[in-house]
């Protein structure tokens, strides 16, 4: 039996929420809508009265992709709906900031994605899962990864022809590089001498820069460049980029205004040098990174670059053994990018360290706002924040934010 809501708000997965909670995709605050009740999610959702923020969403695939959540939506409700996340996250610390403007890149600037590939009778299906799916979409229009991913589609299938089972789902991730596409596959057949030989010809025939399979790298015709900076850097496979350049450029410049002239700096969750590398050219710099095969190829980027100043890494988990108030010491300021789960033991450590910049890249407002507090309460000041939306029409917000130690505080 259909039944009708008024939405009051969105949830952080970008679902329309009624009192309840009820919850239905792909709807807006003020929007009644009508369906059929599944528990608490609203299904065969019809939009009865729409909100002036929807919008036509511009993707054809929209309706059966999983990929973004929020084309329905127009752009200026988006950014002020992400803007407002990250406000309320940090209002639930009993804190606010400067918001500045939200940074958004454009369309068809996805650098990498992971398409889900599955051999089929007539031959394969190539695309994105459907929301809260295992079907799967084919994308051949998407409007949010570049071209030369759309482009490299056939090959994702290739590669499952060869290697994929008939019962599971090939992940087969794909990243632009300098040399051309850099290919990584997760959940194909165990490797043997026939499969190693056919990939490896699939590499020449399909001009692909590396092929890596569960890890283990197959061939390279070329290596899978990344540029950070002037220095060029060679990934593991798999290994964490920034979604798009233009996101990119966007933290970098962010935490180059919050670094500013300082003359010793630590890059702590340092991946394979997203902001070291650009950083040393002037600053020494200490990267950190949990991951020994990322510091080492952030290192020999960095061996291979003229002009920049010194540049030490080490391979250390920062959740266990964070940096110390006495290795704190020896910078002028910090840069954190941790992964969702935030920093909060380096943060305790931080606190006690007060050093006088700290610039903090979040993907996840949530534990952003947790560590905004304990920092905030030892002293530092959060001066700004800025929104990075290089995930489009999705529900995942980026920031970065300033911090800066007040030392007339005791």
């Amino acid at each position: 039996m259909s039944q009708s809501f008024t939405i009051t708000r969105l949830g952080h997965q970008g679902d329309g929420i009624a009192d309840g909670p009820v919850y239905a995709p792909r709807t807006l605050p003020a929007e009644v809508v009508s369906g059929t009740l599944d528990g608490s999610q609203l299904t065969d959702v019809r939009i009865e009265t729409p909100s002036g923020h929807r919008v036509k969403p511009p993707c054809r695939h929209y309706k059966s992709c999983g990929g973004c959540q929020l084309q329905h939506a127009s752009d200026d409700f988006v950014a002020d709906w992400k803007v407002g996340i990250v406000r309320n996250a940090l209002a639930a610390q009993g804190l606010e900031a400067p918001m500045r403007p939200i940074h958004t890149s454009p369309e068809r600037s996805r650098r990498r994605a992971t398409i889900a590939v599955r051999r089929t009778k007539k031959g394969t299906l190539a695309g994105f899962h459907g929301r809260a799916s295992d079907v799967i979409t084919e994308i051949p229009d998407c409007h949010l990864l570049d071209p030369a991913l759309i482009a490299a589609i056939p090959v994702a299938e290739a590669l499952a022809v060869l290697g994929g089972s008939r019962k599971g789902v090939l992940a087969v991730t794909l990243t632009l590089s300098e040399a051309g596409l850099d290919v990584s596959v997760k959940g194909g057949k165990p490797l043997d001498g026939p499969l190693e030989l056919a990939l490896a010809q699939a590499t020449e025939k399909h001009g692909l820069a590396r092929l890596a399979w569960e890890d283990e790298v197959i061939a390279m015709r070329e290596p899978p460049v990344q540029r950070f900076g002037t220095a060029e850097v060679v990934p593991p496979p798999g290994a964490f980029l920034q979604a798009t350049k233009d996101g990119e450029r966007a933290l970098l410049r962010a935490v180059q205004e919050v670094v500013g002239g300082a003359k010793r700096v630590a890059d702590l969750f340092a991946g394979c040098g997203t902001f070291s590398l650009p950083l040393a050219q002037g600053a020494e710099m200490h990267a950190v990174e949990g991951e020994a095969a990322m510091t080492e190829a952030l290192d020999r980027g960095w061996r291979k670059t003229r002009g920049l100043k010194q540049l030490t890494t080490e391979a250390r988990d920062l959740f266990r053994r964070p940096l110390m108030p006495d290795e704190l010491a020896k910078f002028d300021a910090l840069v954190l990018d941790p992964p969702r789960a935030g920093a909060e033991a380096q943060v305790a450590e931080l606190a006690q360290a007060r050093r006088p910049a700290i610039a903090y890249v979040s993907c996840n407002p949530v534990t952003f706002a947790r560590d905004a507090k304990a920092l905030t309460e030892a002293g530092y000041r959060l001066n700004w924040v800025q929104v990075v939306d290089q995930f489009r029409w999705s529900a995942h917000v980026e920031l970065a934010a300033s911090f800066t130690m007040n030392h007339t505080k005791a």
